[in-house]
């Protein structure tokens, strides 16, 4: 499967969202830890189980003696002896200690089950905040190659104002400054860029030296103004399906059985033995087969075990068992606390820049109008070359917060979704 999904996004060359998203869930190499770890508490479940049945052990001995000094002539000081033995003992009663026990060792298994949730949820945030980022970076790149192109444009007309003798050598040297400014931003944008891609290409563990690169969705500017999920409605189907909160009920559960199997240990022990055993030995002068038979005995029995005195160890026990049992209720509280405190953080994230980039909006269709003006003025040598610059910036910066305000409101939306258990997709 893992190897279907590579070819399929090796040979598109482009990923999407969701492309990421399948590939690291099935060779994360964390995520997979998390799996094994899954598989090992499986096999202790399966060994508490076992536990609750009977042992059955089967025994043999063979053994060579030597008597150099047995007055008895008529027997050989060499021999040859063995014993066979099939033994069985089962703990009928301890208190249901066993049966906790088993009980406890399903819970840790869910609970495994539950990190391994967590841990797929914790790569998918961090793959949606990296895919997020080239996005973000892939566009600004565009506004960074179009001001360059106004630079340049204004560095041309500023060559040719100074050769008709309207514009001095520094303003022309500030116009050049400026495009060289640009050329260093653009630059900088491209290292960012492929500097997130190649932190999105080793969190999906690629480590080839293939052409990686992303499919580049229309992230309109209405997605960026769809309805933000309230707050409440987040947090209440968080509580109920995130794996998170669903590892600490479970530790809680576990922690009421550990306070019952400590105070098993002031019950009896009954358990039950049984076995069958023969011997023989070369010195008899019986057959084999006949020691065989006339030696066979079988055993069974019952045994009672009731503690008197132990040190204070059951005490103890119970004790710390109950000190367990309130810390997974503080634990509980405290995942609680925080999945509302990341949920909040979100949502208070979500609709401020929301907000920020109506603004900013506004702010861009205003400073390219202005900037627009300004170019035909400084055309026409009505506007000198600061005002120019000063209205590129302003377009600049304009341009340069929408889009970070866009990409952060589309981020918490789809990171609130998730937390609601929607599917990630952009």
């Amino acid at each position: 499967m893992a190897a279907m999904i590579s070819l399929h996004a090796f040979a598109q060359q482009q990923w999407t969202l969701k492309d990421c998203i399948d590939y690291a869930l099935q060779n994360n190499i964390t995520l997979k830890q998390a799996q094994l770890s899954k598989q090992s508490v499986t096999e202790d479940r399966r060994q508490s189980q076992a536990s609750l049945l009977p042992s059955l052990t089967a025994n043999t001995n063979q053994s060579l003696g030597y008597s150099p000094w047995t007055e008895n002539t008529t027997v050989d000081k060499s021999y040859y002896s063995g014993t066979y033995s099939i033994n069985a003992s089962w703990t009928v009663w301890n208190g249901n200690k066993n049966r906790n026990t088993l009980k406890q060792s399903k819970l840790s298994e869910q609970q495994a089950e539950r990190y391994a949730e967590e841990t797929a949820n914790t790569i998918q945030e961090k793959i949606a905040q990296l895919f997020v980022q080239i996005l973000y970076q892939s566009e600004t790149i565009i506004v960074n190659q179009q001001s360059l192109e106004a630079s340049k444009k204004n560095e041309e007309r500023g060559q040719q104002m100074l050769e008709v003798g309207k514009m001095s050598k520094a303003d022309l040297a500030q116009l050049t400054a400026q495009r060289a400014t640009d050329e260093y931003n653009l630059v900088s944008a491209e290292s960012s860029l492929a500097n997130y891609k190649l932190q999105l290409k080793q969190l999906l563990e690629i480590t080839d030296d293939r052409p990686f690169d992303i499919a580049i969705p229309t992230t309109s500017d209405q997605q960026a103004l769809g309805v933000i999920p309230s707050l409440a409605s987040v947090y209440e189907q968080a509580l109920l399906i995130r794996p998170e909160i669903k590892y600490t009920e479970l530790a809680l559960q576990s922690s009421d059985l550990e306070v019952k199997m400590a105070k098993a240990g002031y019950m009896p022990t009954v358990s039950v033995t049984g076995g069958v055993g023969t011997n023989t030995s070369s010195r008899s002068s019986n057959s084999w087969g006949s020691q065989f038979k006339t030696n066979f005995d079988a055993n069974v029995g019952v045994g009672v075990s009731v503690p008197l005195f132990d040190n204070r160890k059951n005490k103890t026990a119970v004790n710390k068992a109950k000190i367990k049992h309130e810390q997974a209720l503080l634990d509980q509280l405290d995942e609680q606390k925080q999945l509302y405190s990341t949920i909040e953080g979100l949502w208070l994230d979500a609709q401020t820049n929301q907000q920020k980039f109506r603004s900013a909006q506004l702010s861009v269709e205003s400073e390219q109008q202005s900037y627009d003006l300004l170019s035909e003025q400084f055309q026409l040598g009505l506007k000198n070359i600061v005002e120019l610059l000063n209205g590129k910036t302003n377009l600049l910066k304009a341009q340069q917060n929408k889009l970070q305000s866009k990409y952060t409101t589309i981020l918490n939306q789809q990171l609130l979704r998730f937390y609601q258990g929607e599917v990630m997709s952009i």
